[in-house]
């Protein structure tokens, strides 16, 4: 599982990454509701992990913003001290998928990340992105557009899911590069030219384009009033 876990406390955050990284998970960390909203979006995870009392802003506002204003579905489990039936209410109808209070078993976590994560691939969710007249499926990695299916290299799939994920926003360089690459870009541009394929495979045969460089920052997935940024 590629997991994130928005967490202000260091030492909780430091157990779960020696449980689960000693399990052969791959783990990403917040330390605030405003980091960790900003990874949710434009990374692509398993499951979430999210602590209620943070800085900047809560679990709460964190969990609506993902699944309200942008459409997130990736399962989220409330770690969290509060422990009574409202909070538990209020947790479930935001839009929770589980809920588990602290201090919590390690291995029961595992086990309802594991849980969650079956569900879902199973069906439990939507797994289909859309963007104006482009869809993409995760489950079967096949992108349309006007229900022509699209040829998409690998990299470019990934670039397109967070892309989509974050539409109509923009998303910087290194965001992408490192969904592409993590913490190891290789030497040159090689992000301009995977953007150029799929520019080219995602707007090439359509007169409205989608897909727009902004200078000195990144790119955005949207359909705009002016016409096309240029090349990547």
């Amino acid at each position: 599982m590629r997991l994130l876990v928005i967490e202000d406390n260091r030492h909780i955050v430091a157990n779960i990454f020696d449980y689960f990284e000693a399990r052969g998970h791959v783990l990403d960390a917040a330390p605030d509701g405003s980091v960790g909203l900003h990874l949710a979006v434009t990374q692509v995870y398993d499951a979430i992990i999210l602590d209620w009392m943070l800085p900047r802003m809560d679990g709460i506002e964190v969990l609506r913003r993902l699944r309200q204003e942008h459409d997130v579905d990736v399962p989220v489990i409330l770690l969290t001290a509060r422990d009574e039936l409202p909070d538990k209410v209020t947790g479930f109808r935001t839009g929770a998928d589980d809920y588990l209070t602290k201090p919590f078993a390690l291995p029961e976590l595992e086990l309802r990340l594991e849980a969650l994560c079956l569900r879902r691939r199973r069906g439990g969710r939507n797994k289909v992105l859309q963007v104006q007249d482009l869809t993409f499926d995760l489950s079967t990695l096949e992108a349309r557009r006007a229900g022509q299916s699209l040829h998409l290299y690998p990299a470019c799939r990934k670039l397109l899911e967070v892309l989509m994920r974050a539409s109509p926003d923009v998303v910087t360089k290194e965001r992408l590069e490192q969904a592409l690459w993590e913490d190891e870009p290789p030497n040159g541009d090689m992000l301009r030219s995977h953007i150029y394929d799929l520019r080219r495979s995602l707007d090439g045969p359509f007169e409205i384009k989608l897909l727009h460089t902004v200078p000195r920052v990144g790119y955005r997935l949207a359909v705009i009033d002016r016409s096309g940024d240029g090349d990547a």
